[in-house]
């Protein structure tokens, strides 16, 4: 009953991955001792970052800017946690909802371009796919580029820290080529490193034929 609640790729996958943490949020597990649960936390960062945004859509400046992320900080304390609960399968999914429904209301409540929002969300959604689908092929991300793109926590404290100063549209302009240009290289980087099949790889059939049986 409990297996047949989890998507077919959660037994491939270290959930602890797939949460995306960065450097602050690793630090604040480290005071959980991976004792507290994680979904609970989750829940309440995002329960409090939602309520945050819907009163203050386009009327957050200042210091308030960093009241979603420090909220949703609460679910570090759970992460070093191993996720080997019933329900921990769903602690990525509420933490990438919230940081992109962050990066998306903080972008059109301010007034920052279209396109560079865009950019921006789409660059952490791939970013997020990559991780997904490497464990599932049996490869995990490289740790220096997952240290490099700063963690969910990073990111949502990075653009708070340009509103800060009255950068909005720039942090968002330069958090979105960086990220771009980290997966761009790192995907080449990957591709250039992949061994390449040759015809005289193939295994051949008695008559010279090329085998066709992959079993």
């Amino acid at each position: 009953m409990v297996a047949s609640l989890r998507p077919r790729w959660y037994s491939a996958v270290d959930l602890r991955v797939l949460r995306d943490d960065g450097h602050l949020s690793v630090a604040f597990g480290r005071f959980g001792a991976g004792a507290l649960p994680p979904l609970l936390p989750a829940l309440a960062g995002a329960l409090v970052v939602g309520v945050l945004l819907l009163a203050g859509l386009g009327r957050l400046s200042g210091i308030t800017l960093f009241a979603p992320a420090a909220a949703l900080l609460l679910a570090g304390v759970a992460s070093g946690h191993p996720h080997d609960g019933r329900f921990d399968w769903m602690v990525p999914p509420v933490l990438r909802g919230t940081e992109y429904l962050y990066l998306l209301a903080l972008g059109y409540g301010s007034g920052v371009p279209g396109p560079l929002v865009f950019v921006l969300l789409t660059a952490v959604v791939l970013h997020h796919r990559d991780a997904v689908r490497r464990p599932g092929c049996g490869v995990r991300p490289p740790a220096w580029a997952t240290r490099a793109m700063l963690g969910w926590d990073g990111r949502m404290l990075f653009i708070a820290c340009g509103g800060v100063l009255g950068w909005l549209p720039f942090a968002y302009g330069v958090l979105a080529g960086y990220l771009v240009v980290l997966l761009v290289g790192e995907a080449t980087r990957s591709w250039l490193a992949t061994p390449v099949t040759t015809l005289a790889d193939v295994p051949r059939n008695e008559r010279g034929g090329m085998d066709a049986s992959t079993g």
